[in-house]
């Protein structure tokens, strides 16, 4: 059952329509509330072989929360979460949304009435092995809200998980902090391709089609793109590390 190509098609559908509505909006998740934000690691007890993943650490953040088609308010939308970590050379952008149940279910984006939903990369990434991302509600933490308009108006807390060989492994807690201005917003480029790290790979042909469809909308509403990462988009285009 190939879920990932579907979606894939789906994203490159959604660009060329956003891009003939508007010439300088986002062409993917248009309405959307950026924050400051803090990912507390503590670790995979069965190791990933990604540093981020895990090691113990605390790291300051930039969020985004976001609505993939742009409804208002509390509508159902596929609902989304990018997570930018401050690196080295260059940030880690994780990029996760809203997705149905089960195995099968997580690679396939689903719309949700709140933000208090269960997330997933939808296609795979790469570390020893293979392993999937994914987020959802934080039992002892304050819950995210369903209204667009009303995110980042107090704190928030969410859960981020592994998902490795049909194991769930809970390595840290993401918290929603401070909104940061409209125009903050309006600047950050997130790109879940270039901005990575050599150990935590995305991989996969619905990675793939987002190397490209994030550049395409970054350079259509006249956003500064992230750096070129050539290594980054081969070895998620080959599925294989090349070094």
């Amino acid at each position: 059952m190939r879920l990932a190509p579907l979606a894939g098609a789906g994203i490159v559908v959604a660009v060329g329509l956003r891009a003939a509505r508007s010439r300088r909006q986002r062409a993917l998740h248009p309405l959307g509330r950026s924050m400051s934000g803090e990912l507390h690691v503590w670790g995979c007890v069965e190791p990933t072989g990604s540093d981020l993943l895990d090691h113990p650490a605390r790291h300051a953040v930039t969020v985004r929360v976001s609505k993939g088609a742009g409804t208002r308010g509390s509508r159902p939308d596929v609902r989304g979460i990018a997570i930018r970590v401050p690196g080295a050379a260059r940030p880690t952008d994780l990029l996760l949304s809203t997705v149905g149940p089960g195995r099968w279910g997580r690679h396939v984006p689903m719309p949700r009435r709140t933000f208090d939903a269960v997330y997933g990369s939808i296609a795979p990434y790469r570390a020893d092995r293979r392993l999937h991302l994914a987020a959802g509600p934080d039992p002892e933490g304050t819950p995210v809200g369903d209204d667009i308009e009303q995110v980042g108006r107090h704190p928030a807390d969410l859960l981020l998980h592994v998902i490795q060989s049909g194991k769930v492994q809970t390595f840290g807690r993401l918290h929603l902090g401070e909104l940061l201005p409209a125009s903050t917003d309006a600047e950050l480029a997130f790109d879940p391709i270039r901005n990575t790290s050599p150990d935590l790979r995305p991989t996969g042909l619905l990675h793939g089609v987002r190397a490209l469809a994030y550049r395409l909308s970054q350079r259509w509403r006249g956003a500064t793109p992230a750096a070129d990462n050539p290594t980054a988009v081969e070895e998620t285009a080959s599925g294989q590390r090349l070094r």
